[in-house]
């Protein structure tokens, strides 16, 4: 266990209001950074993507809905695993109930696998999810978005993932894309991060960087090692 320096309370006033300081410090940089992230170009998405829904067939331009913006999560789940990945699950028991505030703000939300649409909906049963969850299977879209290396991926290959020459171990990796639908009709794709940039939308982490053990995660087996299906822990 870690064992911290005990002070008064008017000691800890005093280094609660200097880390005061870099927490407003970080709050305006990220207040910039969201600046610039909203000032990136748009580059047309020409591809006519189908997806499989529970419902069926639906389109890119249908995942949107009445909304104008479409946020997706590329959910880890290769067609030949019975699971979906654990980490995303993490990410995505964090994704019940927004929907609403979402489209309060012109903003759809969706979570693709490449999985089959049976899979996922089982899956998704399973683990009691209501956000939306299509299945790419057979479609190049998590291909050309970043998020998955092709069939014939090997862990040593080089690929690209996140904007840099790099390995990674399986075929599936975690990202998420921003879309918007002009006024011409056309969509177009805003917005792509992967790795850590994720971390901004898991409000479980942020929870746990508050305490004082924080993550508390050690190398060994992977620093997410710990982390199960929500129906799974003991």
């Amino acid at each position: 266990m870690l064992h911290k320096k005990i002070v008064s309370r008017e000691d800890w006033l005093v280094e609660r209001k200097k880390l005061l300081k870099d927490e407003k410090a970080l709050t305006q940089a990220r207040d910039r950074l969201n600046a610039k992230r909203r000032e990136l170009p748009w580059v047309e998405v020409t591809q006519a993507y189908t997806f499989k829904s529970e419902n069926g067939p639906v389109s890119l331009s249908d995942l949107f809905g009445n909304s104008t913006q479409l946020i997706v999560y590329h959910f880890m789940f290769d067609p030949e695993w019975e699971n979906g990945c654990v980490s995303c699950s993490l990410w995505a028991d964090n994704f019940e109930g927004i929907d609403c505030h979402l489209r309060a703000r012109d903003i759809a939300f969706v979570s693709i696998a490449r999985a089959p649409i049976e899979k996922l909906a089982k899956f998704k049963s399973r683990l009691n999810w209501s956000f939306n969850f299509v299945s790419s299977y057979r479609s190049s879209f998590s291909e050309d978005f970043g998020v998955s290396f092709g069939d014939n991926h090997k862990p040593d290959d080089e690929i690209t993932y996140n904007y840099r020459q790099t390995t990674f171990p399986i075929n599936d990796a975690p990202g998420i894309s921003v879309f918007v639908k002009g006024e011409d009709g056309k969509i177009y794709h805003s917005y792509s991060t992967y790795s850590r940039g994720l971390d901004m939308l898991n409000g479980t982490y942020h929870y746990i960087d508050l305490t004082p053990y924080g993550r508390n995660e050690t190398p060994e087996g992977g620093t997410m090692s710990w982390v199960r299906h929500h129906d799974r822990y003991e």
